[in-house]
């Protein structure tokens, strides 16, 4: 819920306000267009931001990615979403939490920005794209969640495209997907000049597959990729595990 400090915010039908982890930061949510779920805490804790400069999250949504960046460096944060009301619930959410003079929401298409931003202006960026391959189940559900689970407005291979375009030579691209999609990662990167650097396989539990990959590459970078420990979500009593809990809740002996 709102705190009372927070800026009044107007919400449409079907939206509420919901806390976003313990960062005292607040965000507008709908099961109808859009809800944040962990694949995107994750990347925002994985990701390798700079102190300062110029971030840009690709496929923002509602904004999550964004705002959790704000608790992580004092760069300036852009995201991009092409759907007109998730944008708007982003710039309402980075307006509540007071974060405007330092994350800027854009409505638009990402495969187009760099014809406004420039070539190679960014120091990093994320990204948590659509993961499925247009089928047809994406005419199943609502517009809004079929753009988000499906490559309905952008290819995985036009968001490399888009990413390598935006990101300066050095600068960092990271993303989270799904491993059946790794190989395809990979081969995309390389063919556009992002060469992996750290890849990390999240599981449900320690006995099950992966069922999300994280994966950091660098623009133009020397070829040498480093495969992170495991990271395991539930123990066997069914519960968060150690890291998981830091992630979400930050660091009880007070380390970042």
């Amino acid at each position: 819920m709102r705190s009372s400090d927070q800026p009044a915010v107007q919400l449409l039908p079907a939206e509420r306000v919901d806390d976003l982890l313990t960062h005292d930061l607040h965000i507008i949510q709908s099961d109808e267009v859009f809800s944040f779920s962990m694949d995107a805490v994750l990347l925002a804790r994985f990701a390798g931001i700079p102190p300062r400069g110029k971030v840009l999250d690709l496929c923002t949504g509602n904004g999550v990615i964004p705002l959790l960046l704000t608790t992580r460096t004092q760069a300036l944060i852009e995201g991009i979403e092409l759907q007109p009301r998730l944008a708007d619930m982003a710039r309402r959410s980075v307006a509540m939490n007071r974060l405007e003079e330092r994350v800027t929401i854009h409505e638009g298409d990402l495969r187009e920005l760099h014809l406004t931003a420039g070539y190679g202006v960014y120091d990093a960026i994320t990204v948590n794209p659509p993961y499925m391959p247009l089928n047809g189940s994406d005419l199943k559900m609502n517009e809004h969640q079929a753009m988000a689970r499906h490559e309905l407005g952008c290819t995985l291979e036009e968001v490399i495209q888009a990413a390598v375009r935006l990101v300066r030579t050095g600068g960092k691209v990271s993303m989270v997907h799904k491993p059946q999609r790794l190989a395809d990662i990979i081969s995309l990167m390389r063919k556009y000049r992002l060469e992996p650097k750290l890849i990390r396989f999240v599981h449900p539990r320690a006995h099950l597959e992966a069922n999300m990959v994280l994966i950091e590459a660098a623009r133009d970078g020397k070829p040498e990729v480093r495969l992170l420990p495991p990271l395991i979500v539930y123990n066997e009593d069914n519960q968060y595990c150690p890291e998981i809990m830091t992630i979400y809740y930050g660091n009880q002996e007070g380390k970042s």
